[in-house]
């Protein structure tokens, strides 16, 4: 079934994706992939920057391969090679939930997948785990899909399409009048930017009917491999980045419930607590959602690994601690999944 998914797949891509002459994926690229093709199927591993990226790279436990160690195709380079003996495809994203859905669209029509893996590292809205845990999220969402509430409605409001089905007030606002520095006699004083409702994604599931949406928030990882990465919780991770830069305790793999993403960096303690106190979320990144809402769309299994690098808008009142710790965070969520990898069945 994967394969035959593999090939549908690999033949939309050559006759719908095009370049602004309209020529197709070039023919030399398309019998390399059936090349490689012929060679798997591969876990995609995918990450959002290169500095995340690198350690992997670097790691003795990836062996490139010889005699066809990338290929690149419309702007991204896809790596082949082994971690711990497995057969991986590597990927870059870039910044974004944009960039990381295009990714991991691209890399699941293209090759032979079985699942994918995704790393890096993340800001941190659960003041109870530190910098340099390695968090795995059962549930990821994105919080930035908005339906911004005109001023004067309330909670009680029916929202602009609400009535059709189209948005819901199900998930919850962000009210900015909790807010406010400026008061009044003693009292808040209204915020024009009044609230907005958190809302749901719109997915076409590739077992469903073409253009008949389905809706989803709350997208779970993969239940048996969220089941495997409970083996690595008792993993030795990184505490120091120099001998002079260490963390108040060891860093642990740590399983929690839910991680969210949207296309903002996180630097503000007012809204990492809403986060947390919303949606109980611990990583807060800008691209896990983005892999998680395609590999659902495509039914494929899906997991992700994110390193936390600051307490988001905690810790130093001078700086953000991410320009410290980043690469701490990295190769933390670098050997977490090259463990978890190696747990995988072949």
């Amino acid at each position: 079934m994967a394969t035959l998914v593999g090939i549908l797949a690999l033949g939309i891509v050559a006759g719908m994706v095009k370049t602004a002459d309209g020529a197709a994926v070039p023919p030399s690229s398309m019998a390399k992939i059936r090349r490689m093709n012929s060679r798997g199927p591969y876990v995609g591993v995918i990450v959002p920057n290169s500095f995340e990226m690198s350690p992997l790279l670097q790691s003795p436990s990836f062996r490139s391969d010889p005699n066809f160690p990338y290929l690149d195709i419309l702007g991204r380079r896809f790596r082949f090679g082994k971690v711990k003996n497995k057969k991986v495809v590597i990927v870059m994203t870039g910044l974004s939930m944009l960039n990381a859905g295009i990714t991991t669209e691209l890399l699941l029509a293209l090759f032979d997948v079985k699942g994918v893996v995704h790393y890096g590292i993340a800001g941190n809205a659960n003041p109870q785990l530190q910098i340099g845990d390695v968090t795995i999220p059962q549930y990821w969402a994105h919080t930035g899909l908005w339906n911004w509430q005109r001023f004067g409605d309330g909670p009680d409001d029916e929202l602009a399409f609400e009535s059709s089905g189209d948005d819901t007030r199900e998930f919850g606002y962000l009210e900015f009048d909790d807010y406010n520095n400026a008061t009044r006699d003693g009292e808040g004083v209204g915020n024009f930017l009044n609230r907005v409702w958190h809302q749901r994604e719109e997915v076409f599931p590739i077992d469903g009917v073409p253009e008949v949406r389905q809706l989803a928030f709350w997208v779970p990882v993969d239940k048996s491999y969220y089941k495997l990465s409970t083996k690595i919780t008792d993993l030795k991770l990184e505490a120091c980045v120099n001998s002079s830069t260490c963390l108040p305790r060891t860093p642990r793999v740590v399983m929690v419930k839910r991680g969210v993403s949207a296309n903002v960096f996180v630097d503000n303690r007012a809204y990492r607590e809403f986060l947390s106190s919303k949606f109980n979320a611990t990583p807060v990144d800008m691209e896990s959602a983005g892999v998680a809402l395609v590999c659902r769309q495509l039914g494929t299994p899906f997991i992700a690994f994110r390193s936390l690098s600051d307490l988001a808008g905690g810790g130093s009142s001078l700086s953000n601690e991410a320009t410290t710790f980043a690469s701490l965070a990295a190769q933390n969520a670098v050997d977490a999944v090259v463990k978890f990898i190696s747990l995988l069945a072949s």
